[in-house]
């Protein structure tokens, strides 16, 4: 068995592929999975429509379109567009201008909804690497 093949625990400090493994990695899925179910919650709280959840859902993943310029133009495109830092600016900008109910706010509970769902299947924060290595491990059928 080569150390290849080896995962260390999740306390190793030799511990150098920057994934998380384990229960972690199950916790984390499961949190996004969570973060999912409660902003689309408080989108249809907020009135939010099927119409402009169905068509805004999937807007995040146009950053794939990044990695057609190489994995670390890549993986900043896909994770400027993955993380909560975004839509918490848009829902600041949101909550700023129009209130809780103002489209923008709407927009990033779409927005934390997509990144929570993507953490729910796996799909993590990207490295330089490629496409398949994330913070939560490696995506696909390599993995």
């Amino acid at each position: 068995m080569t150390t290849d093949t080896i995962h260390p625990t999740d306390t190793d400090p030799t511990d150098t592929d920057h994934t998380v493994h384990g229960g972690p990695r199950a916790l984390l899925r499961v949190e996004g999975l969570l973060v999912l179910a409660a902003a689309i919650a408080a989108y249809f709280h907020l009135d939010g429509g099927w119409g402009w959840l169905a068509g805004l859902f999937l807007l995040p993943d146009v950053a794939l379109a990044a990695y057609l310029a190489g994995p670390r133009v890549g993986a900043v495109a896909y994770n400027a567009a993955h993380s909560y830092i975004g839509p918490a600016l848009l829902a600041a900008v949101g909550l700023g201008l129009g209130g809780l109910g103002s489209p923008l706010v709407l927009g990033a509970l779409i927005w934390v909804a997509h990144v929570g769902f993507d953490r729910a299947l796996g799909y993590g924060l990207k490295h330089a690497s490629g496409f398949r290595d994330t913070h939560l491990g490696r995506v696909g059928k390599a993995s």
